[in-house]
């Protein structure tokens, strides 16, 4: 007689399920659905119907600012700290209807398809004079760093209109904040430095915006100042807000799905043939790696009341982890889910959200990781993994790769 596997819990950031979170989440997902965490104190959502539901459940609340600000030590919260927390509440991320319609609106236009694609050929060049510098074929070196870091960086500063000069500490200010919001950082020094900077990059923003409105440039911000809504319907603060989260999660995103879907290429030989004798199918493996290895691995709500989720009693206060790397491979939703096929094209995954939490950004960062993956895969056919242990950065909510070895 066959008896039940005994699930045990574990917890995500133990440094072998960081590694491959997969077969747990699986395990997990296939136990229960939506799961309380004793060990995370918090609720679990896996399932691909059931985090479809709780996307779009109205009780379910997007704002983070508040547990960002608990989590901050005593000995940290100055002044300047309160006002940098004060700042993320700016963040369409962290707002829920009808705020995060409001202020979503304003960039509306500027993220649509059709607006991204006209800095295709842009890209394109971006892309091509970026991979002859740092992977000539024959050559070795660290894909992240030479490319998947390097490119978004280099398309998002052009974009929000920063100079070139200035890229430098404007990125490092963005890493920073990055430590704060993602849960890396930990000491007080950690703390204080995140929070520092991201006092810097909104006066930084703020004087460019202030320099845009007396030069208008061909850029983002110079295309919303022009259509009229900053000080109307948004206030400028709020922009300013909204521009420093753009910054960082436009950069982190995209960083990952390159770094990612690179990864999963040259670990599956005859996909990554596939896509040289079809460049059509690259498109799909964009897609594929967003499902099958995304650059994140879930997003967190707050029950803002009582609610019901796959016949679990949810209380108002609960934290709820939306476990989109489980999610997204869920096989009620998705055929041989652990297999990656670039022949799926533009499945129903969550790899960038759903409703109206859907990333804005999505088409830029298809647009910018699919040239990534188009040069490399046509202009280098002897690119190929080097023997290493990929490593990944301890966090709950990104799948970032810390390097990726490759001859080119």
């Amino acid at each position: 007689m066959l008896t039940a596997t005994r699930f045990t819990e574990r917890y995500l950031l133990d440094p072998q399920v960081n590694a491959d979170p997969y077969p747990y989440l699986n395990a997990l997902r296939e136990h229960r659905p939506v799961h309380w965490s004793s060990i995370h104190r918090a609720w679990l959502v896996t399932g691909y119907a059931q985090m479809a539901e709780a996307l779009g459940h109205p009780s379910l609340s997007a704002d983070r600012v508040r547990p960002l600000m608990e989590a901050i030590p005593d000995s940290v919260l100055d002044d300047e700290a309160r006002r940098a927390v004060g700042l993320l509440s700016h963040w369409m991320v962290f707002n829920d209807p009808p705020q995060h319609r409001r202020l979503r609106g304003v960039f509306q236009d500027q993220f649509s398809a059709r607006a991204i694609n006209r800095y295709a050929g842009l890209i394109e060049k971006a892309t091509a004079s970026l991979l002859a510098r740092r992977a000539a074929p024959g050559s070795s070196g660290d894909a992240v760093a030479d490319v998947a870091k390097t490119l978004p960086s280099l398309v998002f500063a052009r974009w929000l209109g920063v100079p070139h000069t200035h890229a430098p500490s404007f990125w490092y200010w963005n890493a920073r904040v990055g430590d704060l919001v993602l849960g890396a950082a930990q000491e007080e020094r950690e703390y204080r430095t995140s929070l520092q900077s991201l006092v810097k990059l909104y006066d930084y923003l703020a004087d460019l915006v202030r320099l845009r409105r007396e030069q208008p440039q061909d850029d983002l911000i110079s295309a919303v100042l022009a259509g009229g809504a900053i000080g109307d319907t948004v206030s400028e603060e709020e922009f300013i807000g909204m521009l420093s989260h753009l910054a960082f999660a436009g950069g982190e995103t995209t960083s990952n799905l390159i770094a990612n879907g690179l990864r999963a290429l040259l670990m599956h030989p005859q996909q990554l043939a596939a896509a040289r004798e079809n460049p059509k199918l690259l498109s799909g493996a964009v897609e594929e790696a967003l499902r099958f290895d995304g650059p994140s691995k879930m997003s967190v709500r707050i029950a803002a009341e009582d609610l019901q989720l796959d016949g679990q009693d949810i209380r108002a206060g609960d934290r709820i982890f939306l476990v989109t790397a489980a999610a997204n491979r869920d096989p009620r939703q998705f055929d041989d889910p652990d297999t990656f096929d670039v022949h799926r094209g533009r499945t129903s995954h969550l790899g960038f959200g759903y409703g109206i939490h859907f990333c804005i950004g999505a088409p830029l960062a298809r647009l910018v990781a699919g040239s990534a993956l188009g040069v490399l895969v046509r202009e280098h056919p002897n690119l190929r993994l080097l023997p290493s242990r990929h490593e990944w950065q301890l966090s709950l909510l990104n799948r970032s790769l810390k390097d990726l070895p490759v001859s080119y």
